[in-house]
């Protein structure tokens, strides 16, 4: 890079490309593209990288994760595994057991998934004896179709040729098209086509709530599906220390290759020039040129609506985002506890994380008051117990822990965050009886709170928009759009509110930088008039 200083507080930088922003996949696309010898420079808004991935001593002596806290994606989704971040000093861990589902507040027999198959079959079988056979089932079925699926999702753009063709050869004709449909499956007839017991249904059902889709929504099933098998597959990793380190690890793994981040730079405007990107500009005044690319780890509403030029985006597409739906908002509370959780459920006290509020039908239940708009009377909502996961965290003896639940679409304001947040410590001390006993420290992040801290978890949406298939796959963020390309061109979408979307996989952000490379390649002016005509077509 070559800085030009024009003026005493007005500098220009002229890089290869430009990234806007160092969430995680600002920073996966930077270290490809460094690796690739590209000159890149990531500007970033706040004072410290990572976006969603950061941590901080809340209550004194207590790490707490600030927004997402377990990464089963992290150690699987190939567009992480290539970062080999173990290189520059990441260390992960993990829970005794990955995760468990009370049924109840009653439950005293909450199943969990442990670190061997054949650990949590058996388990399963205590429920119903034909649940431990059909587990196994799942985990075989799940390892012949873990590679292609994983690729198609998460280590290719849409659509995904490689992975779907290997899925195909390793499938045959017949049971592809039988997986096929099973991954269209809406969670609930997913959970009840697999197992008998209330039990290994919950496990299944509460995995899917990860995100905002009901479980009666089609392909609401494959997320649970996802992150079940990832939880027996690779567990629900860590890292040692606090998210703040894994954030870190990919700062330090963008900067090898000569990658800069630059700190308390936020971006106002991408510059445009002839249908071009060529570079943007930050609020303190700087000027950061691009030679060959920007990438945009933003939300799709903030680069259409505010960061570009509004003549440089076609009416369509201004239109379409009128109706741009985001993902249902986020009451996160985080605890400091001066002992450990009492559970009813003794094998709980070694999850990692628990799924607590609902059962089968309670699901269901708590889906109606997010779409009518009640604000739920007993909250269904994600526990991490971080020390459990990581003795790190906090001092030995207690516990850092969070819950995270939702409000409904729409409703954000402090007073019912607040309010849903007393139901939430209401639904802990029924599952765990002395738990508000042991608190010594509370910090409730409301959506406005995470609004202010990180602008791409606009209204507290944390998944850069709703998971539902009306805005994945090729309509993500919006009809035509289901690719890193934009249609300016050099400017690329590398931010959740891209395929496929929210989580820490990366996949955004590398699909960003190869779209980048691919038009700077050889064959580049060919492939960038192939998509621009295609852009033109589905989107003038």
């Amino acid at each position: 890079m070559s800085p030009v200083v024009t003026a005493a507080v007005k500098t220009v930088v002229t890089a290869d490309a430009v990234v806007i922003g160092a969430g995680h996949n600002g920073l996966v696309a930077a270290a490809a593209l460094a690796d690739a010898g590209w000159d890149v420079v990531v500007v970033e808004a706040s004072s410290t990288p990572g976006g969603a991935i950061r941590s901080a001593e809340l209550t004194p002596g207590y790490i707490s994760d600030l927004y997402s806290a377990f990464y089963p994606l992290g150690v699987s989704s190939p567009a992480m595994l290539a970062l080999e971040l173990d290189r520059v000093g990441l260390r992960w861990t993990h829970a005794p057991r990955a995760y468990g589902h009370p049924r109840s507040p009653d439950d005293e027999d909450a199943p969990v998934i442990h670190h061997r198959p054949e650990d949590t079959a058996a388990m399963l079988a205590r429920h119903d004896p034909r649940d431990g056979d059909a587990w196994m089932d799942v985990v075989e079925q799940w390892n012949r179709v873990r590679d292609p699926l994983l690729h198609s999702l998460f280590g290719s753009a849409f659509p995904p040729v490689r992975g779907a063709t290997q899925l195909f050869r390793r499938l045959g004709t017949a049971e592809t098209l039988r997986f096929l449909r099973f991954a269209l499956l809406p969670a609930r007839a997913m959970a009840h086509e697999l197992f008998h017991s209330e039990a290994a249904r919950c496990l299944l059902l509460g995995n899917a709530m990860h995100a905002d889709v009901p479980t009666d929504a089609p392909a609401s099933g494959i997320l649970g599906y996802l992150l079940t098998m990832l939880a027996q597959d690779v567990g629900y990793p860590v890292p040692v220390g606090g998210a703040g380190e894994l954030a870190a690890a990919l700062v330090r793994r963008a900067e090898r290759p000569g990658a800069r981040v630059v700190y308390d730079a936020p971006v106002v405007g991408i510059d445009v020039s002839g249908g071009v990107a060529t570079g943007v500009r930050t609020a303190g005044g700087e000027h950061y040129r691009a030679r060959r690319a920007v990438i945009a780890d933003v939300s799709a509403p903030a680069l259409y609506g505010s960061l570009l030029p509004h003549d440089a985006v076609p009416a369509r597409v201004h239109r379409d985002l009128e109706t741009f739906e985001w993902d249902t908002p986020v009451v996160k509370v985080n605890y400091a506890l001066d002992a450990p959780i009492p559970w009813r459920s003794a094998g709980l006290n070694d999850a990692g994380t628990v799924h607590v509020g609902a059962d089968d039908d309670g699901l269901v239940r708590w889906n109606a008051d997010l779409v009518t708009g009640r604000i739920p009377e007993r909250p269904f909502m994600l526990f991490g117990q971080m020390t459990t996961a990581d003795p790190t965290r906090s001092p030995a003896g207690t516990e850092s822990a969070w819950a995270y639940t939702h409000l409904p679409r729409g409703v954000v304001d402090d007073a019912s965050a607040d309010l849903l947040a007393a139901r939430v410590d209401a639904v802990l001390e029924e599952h765990a009886p002395g738990f508000s006993a042991s608190i010594v420290g509370k910090h409730v992040q409301r959506p406005s709170d995470l609004t202010r801290s990180d602008a791409n978890l606009f209204g507290g949406a944390v998944n850069g928009g709703t998971a539902q298939i009306q805005q994945q796959l090729v309509f993500r963020p919006s009809p035509g759009l289901g690719r890193a390309e934009t249609p300016v061109q050099r400017l690329y979408l590398g931010s959740a509110s891209a395929h496929p979307g929210g989580g820490v996989s990366g996949a955004p952000g590398l699909s960003a930088a190869k779209a980048a490379l691919a038009d700077a390649g050889p064959t580049g002016a060919i492939r960038r008039r192939a998509v621009g005509a295609l852009l033109d077509l589905l989107l003038r």
